[in-house]
């Protein structure tokens, strides 16, 4: 089984997957459609996280940038009813940390708006994820009151968990501002990422 993908986007093929030339050898990996954008416009090598789906008919890849989106991935297709194809395009919609704050509100109706994915099978993910999504959010951390606020607005910015936790570990607790937290963590981050 293939767990990660490095080398070239050598463009898409016709299917419009992204080609992943690894020493030679081209992977049509099925990816979001923000990611194919980076892939094409990028300079830098691809890496990509791999879930292999197998079919009697056929056997596709699919790639992930961050580990969050695999495990996201296949929380949806764990889902009766949501397939790879599905899947994919409910992350098309939006950033991991949206759209698992999307299902913890129980707003079926914005999932709707991927092809095949009607009101049942909507609501059928939210009652089914709810729990484990909002587990997980407790998981990361158990921030309350203005640090969860900080950590969800670093995780809309495109943050890692563990980033944002270890900016707030270095912030302390003294502020109660969350703008002045957010700015106070991008301001480190930022500080981190020129080292």
């Amino acid at each position: 089984m293939i767990g990660k993908l490095e080398g070239v986007c050598a463009g898409t093929t016709p299917d419009g997957a992204a080609l992943i030339d690894v020493h030679g050898v081209g992977y049509a990996v099925h990816v979001t459609a923000p990611t194919l954008a980076r892939l094409i416009d990028g300079k830098s090598e691809a890496s990509l996280f791999i879930h292999t789906s197998v079919r009697e008919d056929a056997l596709d890849l699919y790639g992930f940038e961050t580990g969050e989106e695999l495990v996201f991935f296949k929380q949806l297709t764990s889902v009766s009813g949501i397939g790879p194809k599905s899947a994919l395009g409910i992350l098309n919609l939006s950033e991991v940390s949206h759209l698992k704050r999307t299902i913890m509100q129980g707003d079926a109706v914005a999932l709707t708006r991927v092809h095949g994915i009607g009101k049942k099978s909507a609501e059928r993910i939210v009652v089914e994820l709810r729990d484990k999504v909002s587990s997980e959010r407790g998981a990361t951390g158990g921030a309350r009151g203005v640090d969860a606020e900080v950590v969800d607005a670093l995780l809309a910015l495109g943050y890692r968990v563990e980033e944002a936790r270890s900016a707030l570990k270095e912030l302390g607790g003294n502020d109660t501002d969350v703008s002045e937290r957010v700015a106070a963590a991008l301001k480190y981050l930022g500080s981190k990422q020129t080292r």
